[in-house]
């Protein structure tokens, strides 16, 4: 009895724990937990191997774990005061929710005594808030997000090259965000015009306003962390563009492509935009390949996940294509879901399940009709889709597929 307990709480700590450090898939139920029996045999062997007096005393550690757990059952009466806080509230979107949020509030009352983590957890939930409220009514908008250098000058290339690219993607339907500052960010809003730009500042120690095409818009929101800002770049970008820029720049383009190669975001183009006949970003793969590449700290498939130009009008071609066939993805239970704009032929179909064999880990790739899960939520019901068992590993390699998909 007592072995399964200690299985129990450590099969519990791993699955909170990503497989080597580094989170894959797009949600929770992509952790990988051990089985029961897996961690038992462990865990007896751990214990097996300790001396008598350390055994007990982990064991009374178990003992007060269990009561403590006891404790922080769920409170019903609790539940309905929140229900009925709700209800007082003229209810709305997701009440279960909502309601979770609040009762994991009301425990920073007693889980959380230092004043400056709870005011981050006050703001956060603030800015978030106040910035999906934000986007929602451009939420079927295809969304662009320019990254580059503040302190670009209009007279450069690289800020004429920005202000292009923003007035051409903006002519081919989509909307421009940037962070709405300076440079590289003004002159992407310059080229979409104020009534295709989302800003998002950020406060800085030195004062950080935003330019004048997006400073009186509606479309601007200003945070306080750059976590929050980054979360919003991403969950709202169809894609990425990233000219010339600093660290901040990089630090975007770094976490843009290990959200992908992770899994933890969905799949956009995301492209590198240099001046006409310029070598910032070639120099910049050049060091990916021959040292991250090279040393084996990426895999050649991860090379799929960014491409490098120095056109705007190939950058727009780039993005654009992106869109041709493929339309979005989505996980139900082991299968991905992908949304197409036309229905693979069967031809098609079989070529794809032979020549992606590699990342098929399940059922193979097949025409279906909406899922329940998608039906409940009336996503994208009137699109055609194919499914299959992704190993939930080689996103580069699903990078290749999408680009075939667009191709057919």
């Amino acid at each position: 009895m007592l072995d399964e307990w200690f299985a129990r709480d450590e099969r519990e700590r791993l699955a909170r724990k990503p497989c080597g450090g580094v989170a894959r898939g797009n949600d929770a139920e992509n952790f990988h937990a051990p089985s029961l029996a897996e961690v038992g045999v462990r865990m007896k062997h751990r214990f097996s191997a300790r001396n008598g007096i350390a055994f007990v005393r982990a064991s009374l550690m178990l003992v007060i774990r269990m009561k403590k757990s006891k404790g922080k059952a769920a409170d019903p009466k609790l539940k309905l005061q929140i229900a009925e806080l709700i209800k007082v509230k003229g209810g709305g979107a997701n009440q279960a929710e909502v309601a979770d949020i609040i009762e994991n509030a009301l425990k920073l009352l007693t889980d959380v005594t230092d004043s400056g983590d709870v005011r981050v957890i006050q703001t956060t939930i603030r800015e978030l808030r106040y910035a999906f409220r934000l986007f929602a009514p451009y939420n079927e908008k295809r969304k662009v997000t320019i990254f580059g250098s503040a302190r670009t000058q209009p007279s450069k290339s690289e800020y004429q090259q920005a202000l292009e690219f923003g007035q051409k993607m903006a002519a081919a339907g989509f909307m421009v965000i940037t962070g709405a500052g300076g440079g590289i960010m003004q002159a992407g809003h310059e080229g979409a015009g104020s009534e295709n730009s989302f800003g998002a500042n950020i406060r800085l120690p030195w004062e950080q306003s935003a330019n004048p095409v997006i400073l009186q818009d509606k479309k601007l929101v200003t945070f306080k962390y750059f976590f929050t800002r980054k979360l919003i770049f991403i969950r709202h970008s169809d894609a990425i563009a990233l000219f010339p820029g600093g660290f901040g720049t990089m630090d975007e383009g770094y976490e843009a492509l290990t959200l992908m190669q992770t899994g933890k975001s969905q799949l956009m183009p995301l492209v590198l935009v240099d001046k006409p006949g310029g070598t910032y970003w070639k120099t910049w793969d050049k060091n990916i390949r021959e040292h991250l590449l090279r040393d084996k700290l990426i895999s050649p498939d991860d090379l799929n996940l960014y491409q490098i130009t120095d056109s705007a009008d190939e950058a727009v071609k780039i993005i654009t294509r992106f869109y041709r066939n493929f339309h979005s993805t989505r996980w139900v239970k082991d299968a991905l879901v992908i949304r197409l704009k036309h229905v693979p032929s069967e031809s098609a179909i079989a070529a794809m399940n032979e020549d992606f064999a590699d990342i098929i880990n399940g059922a193979p790739i097949k025409i279906i009709p909406p899922t329940p899960e998608e039906i409940a939520d009336t996503a994208h019901l009137h699109l055609p889709r194919i499914a299959f068992g992704f190993n939930r590993h080689d996103y580069g390699r699903l990078r290749q597929l999408i680009d075939v998909l667009n191709g057919l």
